[in-house]
């Protein structure tokens, strides 16, 4: 299932959204443009076998990585779902505790990343762990609104108003199934893709949402 546009505006201008999704954009030309891109993966990317909590030295990539993406199709991917469901949850939390809200779901996402594959020499880059803790704000929030989607059925493209509730929780099930299978299973095509920190960002921002939920700055 991929979404389209969800059906209910937000009302707002989501200014700290917005500020995110391009920052994410312009961080992914400077990593283009530079001219040593393991030496800046290296630094800022989140390598769990590097973290030494001790050290806060070794603490930055928790919130740097979530600014570094490893493709086009992954900040693309990445940005369109923060597009959609980004302005709904800024709107209704306030644009302040949004940009917070934000952060903490990316941070809680890559120390439950760390925590469950402390050994892993991958670097772990990208905004999932933070869009996804917005999938589950969103789930919170607005559970009966409707998202316009491209659905196959039968291998035709179908757009389809499914409820917000059954696209995220399918898409958290996915995630969670993955994130379980890469703890166990050492493969490369579950190694690549962060499914623990997409589960975690998911459960944080489902669960903490409701706690921004005062009133709006």
């Amino acid at each position: 299932m991929f979404p389209l546009r969800d059906t209910q505006s937000s009302g707002k201008f989501p200014i700290v959204n917005l500020t995110l999704i391009l920052t994410n954009l312009y961080i992914f030309f400077l990593e283009l443009t530079t001219p040593n891109l393991d030496l800046l993966i290296q630094k800022y990317a989140l390598t769990p076998n590097l973290i030494d909590l001790s050290d806060t030295a070794t603490l930055t990539p928790f919130l740097s990585s979530l600014f570094l993406h490893a493709g086009f199709l992954h900040i693309l991917s990445n940005m369109w779902f923060l597009w959609i469901f980004g302005d709904n949850v800024e709107a209704k939390i306030g644009h302040f505790k949004y940009l917070f809200f934000y952060l903490f779901c990316g941070i809680t996402a890559s120390l439950a990343q760390y925590i469950f594959i402390p050994n892993s020499s991958l670097p772990m880059l990208g905004a999932s762990g933070a869009i996804a803790g917005v999938l589950g704000a969103y789930a919170h929030f607005f559970p009966h609104n409707k998202v316009d989607t491209i659905v196959p059925v039968f291998g035709l493209p179908l757009l389809i108003a499914v409820p917000a509730s059954f696209m995220l929780i399918y898409w958290f099930l996915t995630q969670a199934f993955n994130g379980v299978a890469s703890i166990f299973v050492a493969t490369t095509s579950i190694g690549t893709v962060a499914y623990i920190a997409h589960t975690g960002g998911f459960l944080s921002g489902l669960v903490t949402s409701r706690f921004f939920n005062w009133s709006n700055d």
